[in-house]
């Protein structure tokens, strides 16, 4: 009951990205553009849900397989299950897998249609998130027919040694009835024992998988001398993991996001550079006295994304300039949101729109999340560029801090972790390896975990300068 408990007080923050564990991609399977959501299994061995759209129709069948993310067993697929196309939209299929061990995997899919035939693997990281529970009545009904099996069994066996061989109608001699409750009472203790050590061996099988399941990284913030914030990660204690096999995503071995608390109106996206083993560090830019949630995504080489969650208090910094891939932002506070509000003013002039539609949002759906930038005059803003190789990243926070993901235009999934897959050659940057003539507009696809209110941060590069637009959002 105590690792029940501990299991269940820890399952909202068990996930790679925080409160968000459902798997958002959108990519091309050879000539078929595809959105693909997959739900894990909150208990591993567990089945995946997984739901793909085409983005055009043609596409007469697909067909899912798990493979594991890395090593021997990714090069030996097992047979596909096809895919369940729906009745009243052909472009959407949904379907099935068993993941069977703890780490990261892949699901590969095949699509094909008029266009040929094509391949996307998506990484899918099956962290069990707490252990199975029993329901209260189902336990107390099954406690009851234990019972009544362990009665029986003694009241048989006593039967069978007392009157088994009696003729018809005879009474039971003392010696029988002696006899019978001796035997009795040994059968008894046999199934005493036989539930005390299944009990105990249900404990210990318990014990094991609360081995297995999912204990995030812990990191400490403090503020050194210089300015310098020091990030110190521990690791709880998770099966094999390692505090020094990071990959570099998007260049960088940590991304951390810095949001000012309590009205989330100030953003920092920076990017602290490994000193040591576990150990982070940054040196600050300006930034105004006060309590900072910090939000930092890491990698691991076996392809397991993390993110690292603390707080921290800090006086007034008078900082270094931003450089590189730093950005900083700001937003209206919270105590002034707007889940309405579509426009969104940016720093170098000019604004952010956010076309959200006219249908309300629904938690754990996918959508498309799309952003146009305009300059001041309205028309579409020239001088885009790339922003650590994306047209733009967004940060969806949900205004209790217990939902945090960092989204891509290809959705959810790290790209150190996407470059592991046995199909990567679905590049997330083909079309975009120019760093000019770039659309005004970025899109992200993402489902909102959680129903309440959340703070969107979006980051975009135009003509040098990473700026930041502010939306609130409301999920029902």
């Amino acid at each position: 009951m105590r690792l029940v408990a501990i299991a269940l007080a820890l399952a909202a923050a068990l996930q790679a990205h925080v409160g968000s564990p459902d798997v958002f991609y959108e990519g091309a399977a050879g000539p078929y553009r595809l959105l693909v959501t997959i739900r894990p299994p909150v208990i591993v061995p567990g089945v995946a849900e997984i739901e793909v759209r085409s983005a055009a129709p043609g596409v007469r069948e697909m067909r899912f397989v798990p493979l594991p993310l890395t090593g021997a067993g990714a090069k030996f697929a097992p047979t596909p299950d096809t895919a369940q196309r729906s009745k009243d939209d052909p472009q959407f299929f949904t379907g099935s897998l068993w993941l069977m061990s703890v780490g990261e995997w892949q699901v590969r899919i095949h699509a094909e249609g008029d266009r040929g035939r094509g391949e996307l693997s998506v990484p899918v990281p099956a962290l069990p998130s707490r252990m199975q529970t029993m329901q209260t009545g189902v336990g107390a009904l099954l406690f009851v027919l234990m019972l009544i099996l362990a009665v029986g069994i003694v009241s048989i066996v006593g039967a069978g040694v007392r009157e088994a061989q009696l003729d018809p109608g005879l009474p039971p001699s003392p010696s029988r009835i002696r006899r019978a409750r001796v035997v009795m009472a040994m059968t008894a203790a046999l199934v005493a024992a036989i539930l005390f050590f299944g009990n105990k061996w249900w404990g210990s099988e318990a014990s094991n998988y609360s081995r297995i399941v999912y204990k995030p990284m812990q990191v400490s913030a403090t503020l050194e001398p210089g300015e310098r914030l020091l990030l110190r990660m521990k690791d709880p204690g998770w099966l094999r993991r390692q505090m020094d096999d990071l990959l570099p995503d998007h260049t960088h071995l940590m991304h951390m996001y810095a949001i000012r608390l309590p009205e989330m109106e100030r953003v920092w996206h920076l990017h602290p550079d490994r000193v040591e083993s576990g150990v982070f560090a940054q040196d600050l830019p300006a930034m105004p006295a006060g309590r900072y949630q910090v939000f930092a995504d890491i990698v691991h080489a076996s392809g397991i994304p993390e993110t690292l969650v603390t707080e921290v208090d800090l006086p007034e910094v008078a900082g270094k300039p931003l450089a590189g891939d730093d950005a900083a932002g700001v937003g209206p506070p919270l105590s002034k949101a707007d889940p309405t509000r579509t426009v969104a003013p940016l720093a170098g002039g000019g604004r952010m729109i956010w076309e959200r539609g006219s249908n309300p949002l629904r938690a754990r759906q996918a959508t498309e999340f799309r952003f146009r930038v305009e300059d001041r005059d309205g028309r579409p803003a020239a001088g885009m560029q790339l922003y650590m190789g994306m047209l733009g990243h967004a940060a969806f926070v949900k205004t209790d801090r217990t939902v945090f993901a960092h989204v891509h235009p290809s959705g959810s999934v790290p790209m150190a972790a996407l470059s592991l897959t046995t199909t990567s050659s679905a590049d997330p940057h083909a079309g975009h390896t120019m760093n000019t003539g770039l659309p005004a507009e970025v899109s992200f696809p993402y489902g909102l975990p959680q129903p309440g209110d959340y703070r969107i941060f979006v980051q975009i590069k135009r003509a040098g300068q990473v700026e930041t637009g502010v939306f609130d959002a409301h999920v029902q």
